[in-house]
């Protein structure tokens, strides 16, 4: 039997973030403004030419898959990753160690600070409205955002906490890892399961999720694709 999180973003799409959603049961995707991703109930040929027939003309998805599919020629490979798919799985809440810094909640006002920090670091897309996906904490030192993350596809009862990143200049203070411990007890205080993706070879990344209680469920293997 198939488990929700082999196929996150659709059913993400088809539970908790169904506001978001464009498309139809078999195709979906989210509103272009919030984010790049796209779901299909079975990643066969029918339902990629349907994504094409319904989507826009500069239409750029990325789909998280359990391994390779393939994507007929009308769309153009832009990007792959090898990624871990990871589940929180500690009992209890996360400790939220030993640092002071103080957490600050993120909103609209933040995203300039919140983008620029994204295309240094480049954890994954951000868009104008990504921030609505809920959540967003970070870390700042004067007026410079210097670490965050926040959630991202939520299919329930699963929260996913993405956009993870910290300033090269201020790497190494705990700061990514105290973001994490709130988020973590803020997912699990509503009863839900954190979860997250990296990459396979970000060995430092997957030793944070680790330590925090993250623990590998499978492969994960991300396409990035627009039309041809």
């Amino acid at each position: 039997m198939q488990h929700i999180l082999d196929n996150p973003i659709y059913n993400s799409l088809a539970t908790t973030h169904q506001h978001y959603a464009k498309g139809n049961d078999k195709v979906k995707f989210y509103m272009e403004d919030v984010t790049a991703f796209a779901g299909l109930k079975k990643y066969n040929k029918e339902n990629f030419e349907n994504l094409h027939e319904i989507s826009p003309a500069d239409s750029l998805f990325v789909i998280f898959t359990l391994g390779q599919v393939e994507i007929p020629a009308n769309w153009k490979i832009t990007m792959t990753i090898d990624m871990f798919q990871m589940v929180y799985e500690a009992s209890g809440n996360s400790d939220q160690g030993k640092s002071d810094e103080v957490l600050t909640d993120l909103h609209e006002s933040h995203i300039p600070e919140m983008t620029d920090l994204v295309n240094l670091t480049k954890p994954g897309p951000f868009l104008a409205r990504t921030i609505e996906l809920g959540n967003y904490t970070g870390i700042f030192k004067g007026d410079q955002l210097v670490s965050m993350a926040g959630h991202r596809i939520s299919p329930y009862p699963y929260i996913e906490i993405s956009a993870v990143c910290t300033h090269p200049d201020h790497l190494g203070n705990g700061y990514s890892y105290q973001i994490l411990s709130k988020l973590v007890n803020g997912i699990l205080a509503q009863s839900q399961t954190p979860f997250l993706h990296v990459r396979n070879d970000n060995i430092a990344a997957i030793k944070l999720y680790e330590k925090l209680g993250f623990r590998v469920r499978t492969d994960m293997f991300a396409t990035v694709f627009k039309k041809a």
